[in-house]
């Protein structure tokens, strides 16, 4: 019961649209321009990279916020901590991508999973930013670095359940297996179009502005 109620005050803390309210702020619906999704990447393209990086920190403190809070309440059980930050944290990204008050058109959920890799470990998030960095920085392809930082989650987190996070005997580390399993894809299948844009050759790269 407490992992369905995590999961759904996540979802509504989610439903706060940072590119949505600062593109409303401008007068502007952003999910109208560019990629037409509510994200800090499209905030990049559309509105410039101070825009970009007001969503991208609305975004990812959202997500960051919500999961500390949760490992702190439950810090006297630390496996227990990991596993409803997870949940809450899913929510978030549910929210943001799907918010009920616009018709289920938010983001991609990137910044918002960023948040919960900070929470979760610093060391995956510190390899996931090196790869991120690096891939934007040859490829010049944001969406390409993004659904590298997933597959990454997902392969460390699995890796690092073994000997981290507080599961010892008794304790199944499949549940968390599966939340980090659902985050990583999640964020995958939001980008399922720009993956058949990465095979087409008809990506946008960072630093091609849309006209607004």
């Amino acid at each position: 019961m407490l992992r369905i109620l995590l999961l759904i005050i996540g979802y509504f803390i989610g439903n706060i649209e940072t590119g949505y309210i600062f593109g409303k702020i401008h007068k502007m619906d952003i999910r109208n321009y560019g990629s037409g999704n509510a994200g800090a990447t499209n905030t990049l393209r559309v509105l410039g990279a101070k825009a970009g990086l007001v969503v991208f920190l609305g975004d990812f403190c959202k997500s960051l916020i919500p999961c500390l809070v949760v490992r702190f309440i439950f810090r006297d059980n630390v496996s227990l901590s990991y596993i409803y930050m997870l949940y809450i944290g899913l929510g978030v990204v549910l929210g943001h991508n799907f918010p009920f008050y616009l018709g289920f058109k938010g983001g991609k959920g990137v910044a918002s999973t960023a948040g919960i890799i900070m929470a979760l470990d610093i060391r995956i998030a510190v390899v996931c930013l090196i790869v991120f960095i690096i891939t934007v920085a040859i490829t010049r392809y944001v969406s390409l670095g993004s659904i590298f930082v997933m597959i990454i989650l997902i392969g460390m987190s699995h890796f690092l359940v073994k000997f981290s996070y507080g599961f010892g005997e008794g304790a199944s580390p499949m549940e968390f297996r599966l939340l980090t399993a659902a985050v990583g894809l999640l964020s995958i299948f939001m980008h399922r179009a720009n993956i058949k844009r990465l095979l087409g050759g008809t990506e946008n790269k960072i630093g091609k502005k849309v006209e607004k």
